[in-house]
């Protein structure tokens, strides 16, 4: 339709499993006019690394070109690397690993909020979405143990919450959310697999179109929230 306001769509990390079926899925849809798909791994106006605020910043600025994002994902994390994974007991636990864990699951997506949603309408449905996982629910922890991981997700879910207060002062139809993917056969969960319920290990192109599903459900009283690959709210 000639009068139809153009939109845009930001995937970051669009370079990882889930992330890139994110961005493939949006473009094959066709429900944008723009895609924009960042990642540490990609240069130029591509790039983009949660851990340098100043790429942040000018990822940001590309976006606000136009046309405006109405759709912001998130779909970066971080759970083992180098050698280090989830902790399984207090004599695991490093400082250097958690603030990295800190850094990359909570403190990068934050700052994505500080710059793009500035950036984004100020009126209207807006989605700024970030992925978490279940397992940074206190209140659904029973077994222990993966405490960074644990924690710095926890850390996600809190920040989410209060960012949702803050955007609907500025737009009271803007969405912030939290979505639990499941398990999804992605590097971040490979060496965890085994332990995986038959059924219940996703394909990232799965658990991408579920996602979508989500999202194009939400309702503006969702914002804040932490839900599932299936809509269902997680407690914090």
């Amino acid at each position: 339709m000639s009068g139809a306001v153009k939109t845009s769509a930001v995937v970051i990390g669009a370079s990882g499993g889930i992330g890139g079926a994110f961005e493939a899925a949006l473009i094959e849809e066709g429900a944008f006019d723009v895609v924009h798909g960042f990642a540490r791994s990609r240069t130029g106006a591509q790039h983009l690394d949660l851990l340098d605020e100043a790429s942040i910043a000018a990822a940001a600025a590309h976006v606000a070109k136009g046309p405006p994002p109405t759709l912001v994902i998130v779909a970066t994390g971080l759970l083992h690397a180098d050698g280090h994974g989830p902790e399984q007991a207090l004599s695991d636990l490093d400082p250097d690993w958690l603030a990295r864990l800190y850094a990359v699951n909570a403190i990068g997506p934050a700052l994505v909020a500080k710059y793009f949603l500035p950036v984004m309408p100020k009126s209207g449905r807006a989605v700024f979405a970030a992925l978490s996982a279940r397992i940074g629910s206190i209140g659904d922890n029973r077994m222990g143990g993966w405490h960074g991981y644990r924690a710095s997700k926890a850390a996600l879910n809190m920040l989410v919450r209060t960012l949702a207060i803050e955007e609907r002062r500025r737009n009271d139809r803007a969405i912030v959310v939290a979505l639990h993917p499941g398990t999804v056969d992605t590097a971040l969960s490979r060496p965890f697999q085994g332990k995986v319920q038959d059924g219940r290990l996703l394909d990232p192109e799965r658990a991408a179109l579920q996602l979508l599903d989500v999202i194009e459900e939400l309702k503006v009283p969702d914002s804040g929230k932490l839900l599932d690959f299936e809509g269902e709210e997680v407690p914090f």
